[in-house]
């Protein structure tokens, strides 16, 4: 088992340490038909963890984890930790141009997948790559799979080895990096966040604490754990010693059997999904025991939360905000979910939000500026970036020299600070759309479009135009297919200032996600410019 164990632990210093807070036979982990105690996955991650060291990882060495939800990927992302590793959890719906950039970038020296991820993972393998091994889940022998100068092994013998502390893994300290969390940008490839195991152990207290999890929770994990969301809610349930149900989301109604099969208490989604599941019919049984639902990756429509209350109408709704370069920023209050359903809330426990003006002075109530975090969940920066570093980590404004220089990190996210404190998303810097000199929110007019009751799913952007800058164009999916482009722009008229509404409409089928499951912008973007182009 892992050292510092037992009743005269340590607070938690290293990431696998969200374990001991267990009762060793109670569920942890359910995937398909199979579940592990606290006790069996404890093991299991010693082992694996033991196992890695055997096969050459030290401290630092990243370790690249690229497979679908499943008992074992749970288990490697704990068990690199414990050996002191660096984990870099890359989403299972890269391809391999993708997958090669996280590899190149992070200097992985091991990638652990499985067998039929493999056509992917090879061409990911150039020789600029510093990887050396390969580890197979879900297989007993690796067959011919081979790389040159790679080798290839199965993860059964990573597990195999005894359940005995890793050497130097007592060297960790808290301030030691946990993981890299691979984010895309508007442009550019993604980069990598740099989180400690400080970053995160507290940002899954925070978590935790807000959303009160508890030991007789069930917690149905489907976002991936490559967004920082999904890794959450893992870490989050874990630390409680709740009980966790990983599923790899396929359709709407798998959700609804999962939650009525598990008695799932507690759900976290993204916006797109939310818009899926509100339009489906509950079972009593699927939706009676769920005691909160949660949305992140995006504001959730109006009328979604309001349908989402009448399906659960004992669940305690909670809207989150937040970015990956700090965890989680801040969550609403479900008190004020009715009264003030376009907020995001006021900042997480152990956190601060700053809203202030380019100078760095604060803005005063109603006035827009940019959200600035600080606290124990602040990222380290970008990994072997310091230019986009330097510009998005920088010192807190408002330094008196009372305390030492802190590094906060600036969202790039514009919001506002109403006069109670609470806080209201406008956009981000790279989303806002500037037409005819104005600066026009997105959210504001995707909310229009959800409110008119014809569009299933919107997104506003921005396309350049000679004359005014910016025109705003918006693509939908619509829930009526009745409904024309020319009667929803009727509809938002009403609504809307004539300088807001979108010069066309792009009608799919359905709106493009990225791989965490959000709508794709940059995705949208080389559908719809196009279009227009063709159709002047």
């Amino acid at each position: 088992m892992s050292e510092q164990a037992g009743p005269r632990a340590l607070a938690p210093v290293r990431l696998d340490h969200v374990l001991r807070g267990g009762d060793p036979g109670r569920p942890a982990l359910t995937f398909g038909s199979e579940t592990l105690t606290y006790a069996q996955l404890s093991e299991r991650v010693a082992r694996a963890a033991n196992g890695l060291h055997e096969r050459g990882i030290r401290r630092g060495d990243r370790v690249l984890i690229y497979a679908e939800k499943r008992i074992e990927t749970a288990v490697a992302l704990l068990a690199v930790a414990a050996a002191g590793a660096v984990l870099v959890p890359a989403n299972p719906l890269l391809r391999s141009l993708q997958l090669a950039h996280v590899v190149k970038d992070s200097g992985a020296r091991m990638v652990i997948t499985t067998a039929r991820r493999w056509e992917t993972v090879r061409p990911a393998l150039t020789p600029e790559t510093s990887v050396s091994s390969v580890v197979l889940m879900g297989v007993d022998d690796p067959g011919l799979l081979a790389v040159d100068g790679v080798e290839v092994s199965v993860w059964a013998g990573v597990e195999a080895a005894e359940p005995t502390p890793v050497p130097d893994g007592a060297a960790i300290i808290d301030q030691d990096i946990a993981a890299l969390m691979y984010t895309s940008g508007s442009t550019g490839s993604p980069k990598g966040v740099v989180l400690s195991h400080r970053n995160m152990l507290a940002g899954a207290a925070s978590v935790a604490g807000y959303l009160g999890h508890r030991a007789d929770d069930v917690i149905l994990a489907l976002l991936p754990f490559s967004f920082d969301a999904g890794f959450s809610q893992l870490t989050t349930g874990l630390m409680a010693g709740a009980h966790v149900v990983l599923a790899n989301h396929l359709v709407a109604a798998d959700v609804i059997r999962l939650c009525e099969r598990h008695h799932v208490t507690a759900l976290t989604c993204v916006p797109p999904l939310w818009l899926q599941l509100a339009a489906q019919d509950w079972p009593r049984e699927a939706a009676e025991h769920l005691r909160y639902f949660a949305n992140t990756g995006g504001r959730m429509p109006k009328a979604t939360l309001y349908r989402l209350r009448e399906i659960f109408p004992q669940a305690a709704p909670y809207l989150m905000y937040g970015l990956t370069e700090a965890f989680r920023s801040s969550f609403l209050d479900p008190a004020e979910a009715h009264r003030r359903p376009d907020s995001i809330g006021k900042a997480i426990p152990n956190a601060e939000l700053l809203v202030v003006r380019p100078d760095g002075s604060p803005c005063e109530p109603g006035e827009h500026g940019e959200l600035v975090h600080r606290g124990a969940l602040v990222a380290l920066g970008y990994w072997r970036d310091p230019e986009r570093t330097a510009a998005r980590f920088r010192p807190v404004p408002g330094a008196d020299g009372a305390t030492p220089p802190e590094i906060a990190v600036w969202s790039g996210d514009t919001v506002y600070r109403d006069a109670e404190g609470f806080l209201y998303f406008v956009g981000r810097d790279d989303e806002m759309i500037k037409t005819s000199g104005y600066r026009v929110s997105p959210t504001e007019i995707e909310e229009a479009a959800y409110a008119t009751g014809l569009v299933a799913e919107a997104v506003a952007l921005g396309v350049p135009d000679e004359q005014l800058g910016q025109r705003v164009v918006l693509a939908v999916a619509l829930a009526d297919p009745a409904a024309s482009p020319a009667a929803l722009t009727k509809a938002l008229a009403r609504d809307l200032p004539s300088y807001m509404l979108p010069a066309h409409v792009e009608v799919l089928d359905q709106l493009p996600r990225s791989v965490n499951g959000k709508f794709d912008r940059v995705g949208l973007r080389r559908i719809v410019s196009p279009t227009i182009v063709d159709k002047e």
